[in-house]
């Protein structure tokens, strides 16, 4: 546990200083920059660090829910989405640096907050543990089409990114459905939706 507790020490740092890696190409790479007004790629920028923020949030959420993990099977699945969800976090962050754009200011806050929710999703048990990777997967893929919807049309990087995102997920979200997972109660999904609203207009401001 000692050591579990100090690999969740180093990759929180890791998250909140920016040090992530892919293993994968960036899906943007290759891809021209657009030439987009200063006012959409205002947008653009604020859409992506929702996003990042939201890969930051899902670092502290499968780390937490994978310490907790009672089945090694359950364990070493939140432990590989995690991966993804780090390269995410890598391809987000080069997105907002060719945007000329910051990470959000209250990524800290948001990462320890996201930490105690998957401890808490851990603590009740396997089946739950992996409902919630289900529902959170489910509600990021609602999240990421729409930002398909609102992006520039000529952001072909950012969508590409979103694109290759949302893929993982609706992977991430079968997988532990396949694994057994039970579904939440009607009220955790609502506050797990609220508490994503509240994410999303902090992160696309600050």
């Amino acid at each position: 546990m000692l050591d579990d507790l100090i690999v969740s020490f180093d990759r929180a740092l890791r998250t909140l200083t920016g040090v992530a890696a892919s293993a994968r190409p960036n899906p943007a790479s290759g891809l021209p920059e657009p030439d987009l007004p200063p006012e959409q790629r205002r947008h653009a920028a604020g859409l992506m660090r929702v996003n990042h923020t939201g890969e930051v949030c899902a670092q502290a959420l499968y780390q937490a829910q994978a310490l907790t993990a009672r089945d090694p099977e359950a364990r070493r699945q939140l432990l590989r989405a995690a991966m993804e969800e780090a390269e995410h976090l890598a391809w987000t962050k080069d997105r907002l640096a060719e945007l000329d754009a910051r990470p959000s200011l209250v990524n800290p806050l948001w990462y320890a907050g996201s930490f105690a929710i998957g401890l808490a999703a851990g603590i009740t048990g396997d089946r739950t543990n992996l409902g919630f990777v289900v529902e959170t997967e489910r509600q990021v893929e609602e999240h990421l089409t729409g930002h398909m919807d609102r992006l520039p049309a000529a952001d072909h990087k950012s969508r590409a990114i979103v694109a290759a995102m949302r893929d993982d997920e609706v992977r991430h979200g079968r997988v532990a459905r396949d694994a057994g997972a039970s579904e939440l109660p009607w009220y955790v999904r609502v506050l797990m939706r609220a508490a994503a609203r509240a994410m999303t207009i902090s992160a696309y401001r600050f």
